[in-house]
C-alpha cells in the first residue's frame, strides 16, 4: 500500500501545498508532524535547512527526507524548490486569515464590517473616479447602435456581470447577448458589423481572451466599451474605458469588493442608456411591467422583473 501511495503522490500535480494537504491522511504520524511544521509557515520552511525543519517538527532528519519522498518529491532539495514556487500566490492564501475586528458593542460576526464597509467603499470609489461625461458618451453608443450589443465577461464575477449587463439593457429594446465562453465569444465577435456594440468586463484588465475579443470587434468596426481597472491593457484596447480602481481588503475569505464597483458602473451605464434612448425605452419598460402584472399580482413599484 505504501508503494501505491508513493506512486499516486508522484503524479505531476504542480501544487505542492495541495499535495501535502490531500495526502496528509496517508502519511505516517512523524511525517504528519513535518507536514504540520511546513504548513504552519511555508516561507520559513523554504528558507530552513533540513535540520531546521526536523527540529521544528520534532523528528529526525531522515524523517524529513521520507516525508518529501512520500509526497512525490525526489528529495528535500526538490521539495523546497516546489515549495518556493507555491509562494507565487502570496502569503495571504498560505497562512490563516487574520480575523477582522468585530464591531464594538455589537454581537455581529467578525467579517460583517469588512464585507459591508468594502462594499460601501467600492461605491464611493465609483463616485470619485468615474467620468460622467465619458459614461454618457458610452451610453450614447449603446443607445444609437443600430445592431446588436454583446457583453463579454470571463471568470467568476465578470461572467455574472456580463449577464447583469444583458439583464439591464434588453429592457430598453436592445438586442443584447451575454458571452461567458471565450470560444463562443470569438465566434460571435467574428460576426460583428458596423453599428454593433461590444462591452467587455474584466476586474484586472489582463485577461488575454477578453483583450483579443475587443481587438477583433474593433477590427470589424463595432464600438467597444471596457469596464475595467485604470491603465490596464483592456482599457487601452477599447474605444472607451469606464474605469475604477478598488483596493482589496486582505481577507481571502471575503468576496471581492470590485464587483460592487463594476455593478454600480453597469447600473449607471444602463440608466444613462435608457435616458439616451428616450420614449421608446420607457414604452418597452411599460410593456414588460404590463406583461408581469397581468401574469401575477404585485405593487406598481416592485422591481421590474428582477
Amino acid at each position: 500500500m505504501r508503494a501505491q501511495q508513493a506512486a499516486r503522490m508522484r503524479v505531476p500535480v504542480p501544487d505542492i501545498i495541495a499535495r501535502i494537504k490531500d495526502g496528509y491522511p496517508d502519511l505516517r504520524p512523524a511525517e504528519q508532524s513535518v507536514a504540520d511544521a511546513v504548513l504552519s509557515d511555508v516561507q520559513a520552511a523554504v528558507d530552513a535547512s533540513n535540520a531546521d525543519i526536523a527540529t521544528r517538527a520534532g523528528v529526525s532528519q531522515p524523517t524529513v527526507t521520507r516525508f518529501c519522498r512520500a509526497i512525490g518529491c525526489e528529495g528535500v532539495r526538490d521539495f523546497k524548490l516546489q515549495l518556493a514556487r507555491s509562494l507565487v500566490v502570496g502569503d495571504l492564501y498560505l497562512a490563516a486569515d487574520a480575523t477582522p475586528p468585530t464591531p464594538s458593542g455589537a454581537a455581529l460576526p467578525p467579517f460583517w464590517e469588512s464585507v459591508l464597509s468594502e462594499a460601501r467603499a467600492a461605491i464611493h470609489a465609483v463616485e470619485r473616479q468615474l467620468d460622467p461625461a465619458l459614461l454618457m458618451q458610452a451610453a450614447g453608443l449603446l443607445a444609437q447602435s443600430g445592431g446588436r450589443v454583446f457583453a463579454l465577461g470571463l471568470g467568476g464575477s465578470s461572467s455574472s456581470l456580463a449577464e447583469e449587463t444583458q439583464n439591464r439593457l434588453f429592457r430598453y429594446g436592445l438586442g443584447v447577448t451575454a458571452l461567458k465562453d471565450p470560444y463562443l465569444a470569438r465566434m460571435m465577435v467574428a460576426t460583428c458589423r458596423p453599428g454593433d456594440a461590444f462591452v467587455a468586463i474584466s476586474s484586472t484588465g489582463r485577461t488575454r481572451e477578453v483583450i483579443e475579443a475587443v481587438e477583433m470587434a474593433r477590427h470589424h468596426r463595432a464600438a467597444t466599451i471596457a469596464i475595467t481597472t485604470p491603465g490596464s491593457d483592456l482599457a487601452r484596447a477599447a474605444d472607451m474605458a469606464l474605469t475604477v480602481a478598488v483596493p482589496e481588503y486582505p481577507d481571502t475569505l471575503k468576496p471581492s469588493a470590485s464587483r460592487f464597483a463594476f455593478l454600480a458602473v453597469i447600473d449607471l451605464l444602463a440608466a444613462a442608456t435608457g435616458y439616451s434612448i428616450g420614449p421608446s425605452a420607457r414604452e418597452n419598460l411599460r410593456r414588460i411591467k404590463y406583461a408581469i402584472q397581468t401574469h401575477r399580482r404585485g405593487a406598481a413599484l416592485e422591481p421590474l422583473g428582477d
